[in-house]
């Protein structure tokens, strides 16, 4: 399935929409050069999830929890990864397990900007989402399902 989303609202609007479909289990693997979006994405998922407090780049953090806010229907937590730092060291996949993601992973939402290649091995089951900045500053929006029931959940709620 793949979107047009002329602006960056649009952009958070579709996170939002993706989240109506998340689960606790989930992995979804964010892609795309610089600037195409995947933490406006990321914002909207922590949106559509009704996180605590403002989703922003974990660049210099590597990881962010943002638990659910229950006063806001939120039940599930967010763990948001960036893991562009980790591609520029000697081991990036030994970076990713100290990360300890897969402890957190079965009862969370985990995403992961820049994570291709670094931790599909935490699941046998995952969405990519790929994501391309137009010359328009317009974004292409590409969901690629990796098993498990991900081809019905991305035909069905989006």
């Amino acid at each position: 399935m793949t979107r047009i989303l002329s602006t960056v609202e649009q952009t958070r609007d579709f996170g939002k929409t993706l989240a109506s479909v998340l689960r606790a289990g989930d992995l979804v693997v964010l892609t795309g050069p610089l600037g195409a979006g995947k933490t406006a994405l990321a914002q909207g998922v922590g949106a559509g999830l009704n996180v605590r407090g403002a989703v922003t780049s974990p660049t210099f953090v590597i990881a962010r929890v943002h638990q659910p806010d229950p006063a806001r229907g939120g039940t599930l937590p967010m763990v948001h990864v960036d893991a562009y730092r980790l591609g520029n060291v000697a081991d990036p996949i030994g970076e990713v397990d100290a990360l300890d993601l897969d402890a957190t992973l079965e009862n969370s939402v985990t995403l992961v900007e820049w994570g291709e290649g670094l931790v599909e091995q935490l699941s046998d089951e995952h969405l990519e989402v790929r994501l391309d900045r137009r010359d328009d500053d317009s974004r292409v929006v590409a969901l690629i399902p990796r098993g498990g029931d991900w081809p019905a959940r991305v035909s069905d709620g989006l």
